[in-house]
């Protein structure tokens, strides 16, 4: 797995993952452009968010910003993607 493109928003997560689902949910709903990083199917990609985060907690959200949410609530996606002129 390669770093993530820095224009692209990135989000790392798995679907047994609860908060990955809702946070995949809510960027569809909000058609919010991004890249989807599958850990299942490619688990060398955890090293990868790992290291973005530090965490092994999953989902992480990577902005173009290069700034990084992991676990966000809604509000916080909703509020980066606003400060981000995403939405």
């Amino acid at each position: 797995m390669t770093s993530p493109a820095s224009d692209t928003l990135t989000m790392f997560g798995a679907e047994w993952c609860s908060d990955c689902r809702r946070t995949k949910k809510q960027l569809d709903e909000l058609g919010v452009a991004y890249t989807y990083v599958d850990l299942e199917a490619d688990p060398s990609a955890a090293d990868v968010a790992k290291e973005i985060s530090g965490r092994m907690n999953i989902p992480v959200v990577l902005y173009p910003d290069s700034s990084h949410h992991v676990e966000p609530s809604n509000a916080d996606v909703e509020s980066k993607l606003r400060e981000l002129a995403l939405i």
